[in-house]
């Protein structure tokens, strides 16, 4: 009876340990892969000049905003305003630097969505090679070494080079 217990525990190890030892693992450095990929330059051109666009439009409304002030403060030393024009004055002055504020928190909302509408279609595409890759040579985890999850890595399962050739790199 002893005995039967004994291998049926064996028998549950075995069957255990076996599929563990069936998994193939491999990692990735998605960070190496991003630098070479020719559609992340270009977008990232992209996202670079529609932000210095935003950014001189932000720069012609504060402009704007330090002349009028400027001239209000001048004419405020010469005395050429009354109080209660100066205080009207003032409030618009008030209005267009909130409007300023308001601008640059949109054009960050902006940037961050012009930044996901181009590098979402760029993230997808390698996603779909390291799925290919992985379906193609039995991977059952790959990992991200950019990401720094990863303690130790053997060389040979470095499948950076399948997802590169599967991009066309």
């Amino acid at each position: 009876m002893r005995k039967l217990i004994n291998a049926v525990f064996i028998a549950i190890g075995v069957l255990m340990i076996n599929p563990v030892v069936a998994q193939k693992f491999g990692y990735i450095d998605t960070q190496s892969i991003i630098q070479d990929l020719p559609e992340v330059k270009e977008a990232n051109s992209n996202i670079e000049t529609f932000k210095k666009q935003l950014q001189n439009k932000g720069q012609e409304m504060l402009k704007a905003w330090q002349t009028k002030y400027q001239n209000l403060e001048r004419r405020q030393a010469q005395g050429e305003i009354a109080p209660k024009e100066l205080e009207v004055e003032a409030q618009k002055l008030k209005d267009e630097e909130n409007g300023i504020i308001l601008f640059e928190q949109q054009s960050q909302a902006k940037i961050g969505k012009k930044s996901e509408e181009l590098l979402s279609p760029i993230r997808d595409k390698i996603q779909q090679a390291i799925d290919s890759v992985a379906d193609e040579n039995g991977y059952t985890y790959i990992f991200d070494f950019s990401t720094g999850f990863v303690l130790y890595a053997d060389q040979s399962a470095d499948v950076s080079s399948l997802v590169k050739k599967k991009l066309g790199l």
